[in-house]
């Protein structure tokens, strides 16, 4: 069974069909990038399998059970975990206060609570901050954990929002251009993270336009161009597809 899979998906807004057809699975420990020319779908397929765009038709589903139609929160709570291309942070806490408030489910009690630091939640939190610490500290920015979300560059706020989203080892991640804004040694070190997570069993779906970096670090890629998927096959194969050359690479 497919940890996610997803069958004639489709998603309109007004008299625009965002999405029209789409389908493809991910598995458990597969890494899987989504490309395509801008306008092609890539954040609206996100945003559908993780409730933030609806009504949907067709089906998504994660181990079996659907999931189209729930609310965003639902969805998190049944194992997805996401990143935003606009970035997601709370600015007025600190780097270390945002990636604890992504793992409060993990921690127990509110979101309130983990920030504050609560009575009933210090052994689980102190186990939760050496996990977020060694996560930053892998992506060489543990040295801003004390430092306000809202005075980091745009880079950093990405690389601290990416670690919060991984953070809890969730079933499937979905990344949504991780590596925009990030220098060469820092998109390293994401892809280390990324090939960690699989090799631990997380599914991995990205969007992201860095063609060199989709290479190295997917085991498939599923082209999409105009809301429909024109291509679905490992790195050697889209690389070797004329039609993916001619719609996203642009030339034939």
């Amino acid at each position: 069974m497919s940890l996610l899979a997803l069958e004639d998906v489709g998603l309109r807004f007004g008299g625009l069909q965002a999405l029209s057809g789409v389908g493809f699975s991910v598995a458990a420990g597969e890494v899987v990038a989504v490309i395509g020319p801008n306008g092609a779908g890539k954040t609206s397929l996100f945003n559908a399998i993780t409730g933030y765009a609806g009504p949907v038709s067709g089906r998504i589903a994660l181990n079996g059970a659907r999931i189209d139609g729930l609310p965003p929160h639902v969805i998190a709570e049944r194992g997805i975990r996401r990143t935003f291309q606009n970035g997601g942070l709370f600015g007025a806490l600190t780097v270390m206060e945002n990636v604890l408030a992504g793992m409060h489910a993990d921690i127990g009690g509110s979101v309130l609570a983990t920030i504050l630091r609560l009575p009933g939640i210090d052994r689980r939190e102190r186990a939760a901050s050496r996990t977020a610490l060694a996560l930053l500290e892998q992506m060489q920015i543990a040295h801003m954990a004390n430092r306000l979300a809202r005075e980091l560059s745009g880079g950093q706020q990405r690389i601290v929002e990416i670690v919060r989203a991984i953070a809890t080892t969730p079933p499937l991640l979905l990344l949504d251009e991780p590596a925009v804004g990030l220098s060469p040694v820092a998109r390293a070190d994401l892809v280390a993270i990324i090939r960690r997570r699989a090799a631990e069993g997380t599914g991995v779906l990205l969007i992201e336009h860095a063609i060199e970096l989709v290479m190295s670090v997917a085991d498939r890629i599923v082209v999409l161009n105009g809301g429909r998927t024109i291509a679905d096959g490992p790195p050697a194969e889209i690389r070797a597809d004329r039609g993916v050359m001619e719609a996203y690479l642009g030339h034939g």
